[in-house]
Parts: C-alpha cells; structure tokens; sequence
C-alpha cells in the first residue's frame, strides 16, 4: 500500500495574510480558499509538488500555535536563482550556506512567513532533470 503525503497544516494567526503570503511572496499556487460551517480553509500547492500546505480557521487548523511549525523543507533545483526570486518578491531569505560535503544536497537557505513558521529549502541539482512529480506539458 502506498502512503502519500499530500497536505500539511500549517498554523497561522490571519488566513487572508498567510494567504497573500503564500502564494503572492512564495508564489504557491491557490487551490482553494473555502467558508464552510465549521470555518474557513484554504489549500496553497508550490509549483512542482505533490503536497500542499493547508490554513484556517477550522478547529482541527487551530490546534497548533501559530508559528510553532518549524522543519517544513522545499527542495529546488538552484538555490541561489530560488533565494533571488524570493527576495525579489519581498521574502526575507537567510543567507545561503553549504556543509562541507560534494554530495548534491549540501546547499540550504531559510525564510519564515509572517507568524514565524521556519522553512528550510535545500538545493537538489539534479531535480532540473530528474523531478519527482511529473510536469505537465499541456498537451494531451
């Protein structure tokens, strides 16, 4: 059996300013951003990935402190052109900073989004030829 893992919450303090946040600076793309009876919940995709990232105001979305999620990790396959896109946008991005190591995946910079949850996004090369989710192409 296949376990995927596909949404991750994650807790913040204003839906409409994580939302601007995401996918406005970040540039993930919106699915969706939904009122229901039990509150509002909004999906947010990056380019590229299979998993999702998930913000309201739902009980079951308010359990954590917002600004508590820290490790949440992207993987691009250039770190520096992915940092000048952010800062670009207004992000404020840590430095870039490599461990002393030849293997692909040594190279790693930050950013917070406005509650403080801490994002770490590492440089994989060979996802500019290898990506693990399949492009679409436009084409049937």
């Amino acid at each position: 059996m296949d376990w995927t893992l596909e949404v991750v919450v994650v807790p913040v303090s204003d839906v409409d300013a994580a939302i601007a946040f995401y996918r406005d600076l970040v540039g993930f793309h919106l699915d969706h951003d939904t009122d229901t009876p039990g509150g509002r919940v909004a999906q947010l995709t990056p380019r590229g990935s299979g998993c999702s990232v998930v913000v309201g105001t739902m009980p079951n979305l308010q359990s954590m402190t917002p600004g508590s999620l820290h490790g949440l990790q992207l993987v691009v396959a250039d770190a520096e052109a992915a940092r000048a896109e952010l800062v670009a946008r207004g992000v404020e991005c840590d430095d870039i900073y490599r461990f002393d190591d030849e293997r692909d995946g040594s190279t790693f910079f930050g950013f917070r989004d406005p509650d403080g949850n801490a994002w770490a996004v590492q440089q994989i090369a060979a996802r500019a030829q290898r990506p693990l989710m399949a492009r679409d192409t436009g084409t049937p």
